[in-house]
């Protein structure tokens, strides 16, 4: 396997620029997510670094090789496409071997290749059933096996498990990431589920109108999202936001909404007065009757374990994850509190978080 390193990477369709100057590498081995909606540029983006599509500039380096202007059959990657991309009129055996066969290489070395990847996919016993008939779990085990049976400098992935049903895609995110810990594979994901993301990536560059807005591990991306884009793509439901004004200085460590004084990280650097956002998780939101914050219960959301209870107050609606045990009624007058080593700030009219790193200790308003 091998490093893949992503310099000032740009492409243009007509006047349209789908990637602006992406910076990225994938280390040796890891498993790396691209996230984001659709045509923010991650397909296009992993496209350029599969061959299929040639940068307008920048580079790409495979294994400390410049790529950047090769054809796909040129660079020594393997892809798997959301539609599986099978051939129909082949059963299971010949479709993983088939790569092999277009190599030139042996039918007994071909033979003991797919028998090995099919064994480590756990469809040894369907190699001799057409593809045709297979579930489509399945199918994405033989597309799988297909790309791993070549030992490709890299894997690359097109939201492989964007057609399954729920039940299948959980089962196949857990099955990639093991998968991908026991051949200690280069992976480039794509996806636009962030649980998919979360759940199997080892850094995540999170993707908007063709830049990258944060790279990172998901923690990092999760705990201390960058711009308002990252904190409300990320989440379930996403990020609250409460807009207020404020000119903070370096070293502030509270601010006020509505007369109720709320701790905060420090901002990073002296800036001149403005409005300001803060932004807070549902499950960092707790119902406190001593709290001048206060709003109207819209709602709840009953999850089993958990609860979201809907609150709409004065500065905005707040989301709140608190336990399924608790009883709120709609239109109950409840107050709210923050966990305020959670609490992120942004400046309202670029996006950009103005704090720094979170706090140590635990401490609720």
């Amino acid at each position: 396997m091998a490093e893949i390193r992503v310099e000032n990477l740009r492409k243009e369709f007509s006047g349209f620029t789908a990637v602006q100057n992406s910076n990225f590498t994938v280390a040796d081995g890891e498993f790396f997510v691209m996230l984001g909606p659709s045509g923010c540029g991650k397909t296009t983006t992993l496209r350029m670094i599969a061959g299929l599509e040639l940068p307008t500039s920048g580079r790409i380096l495979l294994g400390g090789e410049d790529v950047s202007m090769k054809r796909a059959r040129e660079r020594d990657i393997a892809f798997v496409f959301q539609l599986f991309a099978l051939y129909p009129h082949m059963n299971v055996r010949k479709n993983i071997g088939f790569p092999l066969l277009s190599q030139g290489m042996a039918k007994g070395d071909i033979r003991r290749r797919v028998e090995e990847v099919a064994k480590l996919l756990r469809i040894d016993h369907i190699l001799d059933k057409p593809v045709s008939g297979l579930a489509g779990g399945d199918r994405q085990r033989v597309a799988l096996g297909r790309a791993i049976v070549r030992r490709p400098l890299c894997f690359l992935m097109d939201e492989p498990l964007g057609t399954l049903d729920a039940e299948f895609r959980d089962l196949m995110v857990h099955e990639l990431r093991e998968l991908h810990t026991r051949i200690g594979a280069t992976t480039v994901y794509v996806t636009h589920d962030q649980l998919e993301a979360m759940s199997m990536a080892d850094k995540i560059a999170v993707m908007n109108h063709g830049l990258i807005e944060q790279f990172g591990t998901p923690r990092e991306i999760y705990d201390r999202p960058r711009t308002m884009y990252v904190a409300n793509f990320m989440g379930s439901p996403p990020m609250n936001f409460l807009p207020f004004h404020a000119g903070l200085a370096v070293g502030d460590a509270e601010v006020s909404i509505r007369d109720t004084k709320i701790a905060v990280p420090a901002i990073r650097e002296a800036r001149a007065p403005g409005d300001l956002v803060l932004g807070v998780r549902p499950e960092h939101v707790r119902l406190d009757d001593g709290s001048g914050l206060r709003g109207s219960v819209l709602g709840a959301e009953y999850l089993g374990t958990t609860q979201i209870v809907v609150v709409a107050t004065a500065d905005g609606v707040v989301k709140a994850r608190i336990g399924a045990e608790q009883t709120v009624t709609a239109g109950e007058n409840v107050g709210l509190s923050f966990a305020s080593q959670h609490l992120s700030l942004f400046d309202e009219s670029s996006g950009l978080a103005v704090q720094t790193a979170l706090f140590d200790e635990v401490a609720y308003v």
